[in-house]
């Protein structure tokens, strides 16, 4: 394999995961205002399983249309060999991490990627490669839920609900950051240890205590599962309070607005000043970052099916190092 070309993984038609080939492709070139960056761990999200599905969980005129074939892939962890024209801010050498182009395609299955010089910033000194891909889609969704869109304030009761998750477990560490006066974690019960070592001040395994039925006086309810149930958790709020669906869910609009509550879903975006806010907080010790389970890049296929069954502690991440 010559420097013109890479290894990737790629989709070449719709369906489970094995429709996910580790094969060899042209090697990309930054750019103007572009960095390419040597790949060294990418994190695996839903969108990338829901693309390998052609999105088919969600209504038909919402999906996107991605033609074939195509690489998946936006959490990038890395070092940059080579900037475009008009970078100035980066340098070969510089070790990365980023939300890259989100939610276009990224492309980061691969040992190389293109991506914009603002979507990146330093990587935590604090943190691998491996575990600096685990945030970024994840720790920025949570970031901007957190701080810009239901804005949890100092003395907050904040209700994570799916708190084990990529986005739920820093959201419970970000509302503690935001000075929430206390935090509930609702997760299955294998969480328990992880999620109050992560700073909740209380935890409900929903597998044996419905949460609507054990919590009440909620300012802030950040929803990571989301789905047609979702009302369901209305009787925990407190008048006033805010509804964060990190999946779309259905919160029965007249009966919340009779509670006083709002509720709303926002598209996480990509910003490299985010994401260097995140990487302070893990270089001090304030953020923590949980990968349930690591795979070679070759081994994308088995990342999704695993990804797919659910019930993560953290997230899911693939290696792509290169070899020493």
């Amino acid at each position: 394999m010559g420097t013109t070309t890479m290894r990737a993984v790629r989709v070449h038609a719709f369906g489970g995961p094995e429709q996910l080939v580790y094969e060899e492709v042209p090697r990309p070139v930054a750019g103007p205002g572009e960095v390419l960056v040597r790949v060294h761990a990418a994190g695996v999200n839903p969108v990338d399983w829901y693309g390998q599905r052609g999105f088919a969980v969600l209504p038909e005129p919402l999906r996107p249309e991605w033609p074939l074939p195509y690489t998946p892939g936006s959490d990038v962890s890395g070092t940059i060999v080579e900037t475009g024209a008009g970078v100035t801010g980066w340098r070969a050498g510089d070790e990365v991490f980023g939300l890259v182009r989100f939610p276009g395609r990224a492309s980061a299955y691969a040992e190389y990627v293109v991506s914009p010089a603002g979507n990146l910033a330093r990587k935590p000194a604090a943190l691998g490669h491996t575990e600096a891909a685990a945030v970024p889609l994840a720790g920025l969704t949570a970031y901007q839920y957190v701080f810009e869109h239901v804005k949890v304030r100092e003395g907050d009761t904040v209700l994570v609900n799916g708190a084990a998750g990529g986005v739920g477990h820093f959201a419970v560490q970000l509302a503690r950051t935001a000075g929430a006066g206390r935090v509930v974690a609702v997760a299955s019960g294998r969480h328990e240890a992880f999620l109050l070592g992560l700073g909740a001040d209380r935890f409900v395994d929903y597998t044996r205590t419905a949460a609507e039925e054990a919590v009440r006086g909620v300012d802030v309810l950040i929803d990571a599962v989301g789905g047609p149930d979702g009302h369901r958790l209305l009787p925990v709020m407190r008048p006033g309070g805010r509804i964060g669906a990190v999946f779309p869910g259905e919160y029965h609009a007249e009966r919340a607005a009779a509670q006083g509550v709002s509720a709303g879903v926002w598209q996480v975006r990509p910003n490299g000043g985010q994401l260097a806010e995140l990487a302070r907080l893990a270089d001090s010790g304030a953020l923590r970052v949980a990968v349930e389970e690591v795979f070679p890049l070759a081994g994308a296929a088995r990342a999704h099916a695993r990804a797919e069954r659910g019930h993560l502690q953290g997230k899911i991440v693939l290696d792509a190092a290169p070899a020493h």
